[in-house]
């Protein structure tokens, strides 16, 4: 099964918190009681999340974290790749030269493809839209409730 880390999980539901409020400035504490989380563990996710760059973390007795940038600006992507580094379906999908079989392998271009389209599907979804819901800046569609989106997508010849 593919799935993301519990704490990039928490760090998305962190992020929604700060970005119901995106001009607020809010202590660790508060976004743990707002997002139902474990101080310790909201304290765990900002420090990664504020070396990329999305978050902005103040000190003093007002001290506290805001969004770096405008929800509708931070890319699901940019969440993941600050909690777990590079995204990558399989090694070679990140690093060329970290597998044994690698030349003789058929596989790995569609891999590389695959792993594009998951990139790009993850950085086509903002905060805002994991805040509002995914037609949220759509106003054809944002009074439906369920929409699909097709992602392209086209495999290499084997």
């Amino acid at each position: 099964m593919l799935r993301v880390t519990k704490l990039t999980d928490y760090a998305t539901v962190v992020l929604t918190v700060l970005a119901s409020d995106p001009d607020a400035v809010a202590s660790a504490t508060g976004l743990a009681e707002r997002a139902g989380l474990e101080a310790p563990t909201v304290a765990k996710v900002l420090k990664p999340l504020a070396q990329a760059g999305l978050v902005e973390a103040f000190r003093g007795a007002s001290g506290g974290y805001r969004l770096a940038r405008a929800p509708a600006d931070i890319s699901l992507i940019e969440i993941v790749e600050a909690m777990e580094g590079p995204l990558g379906m399989t090694e070679c999908s990140v690093h060329a030269g970290a597998c044994g079989i690698e030349r003789s392998c058929n596989v790995r271009a569609n891999w590389r493809r695959i792993n594009d389209v998951v990139v790009d599907a993850l950085r086509g979804v903002s905060l805002a839209q994991m805040l509002h819901g995914p037609d949220f800046h759509d106003p054809r569609k944002r009074d439906h409730r369920t929409t699909s989106r097709a992602i392209p997508a086209r495999l290499a010849a084997s």
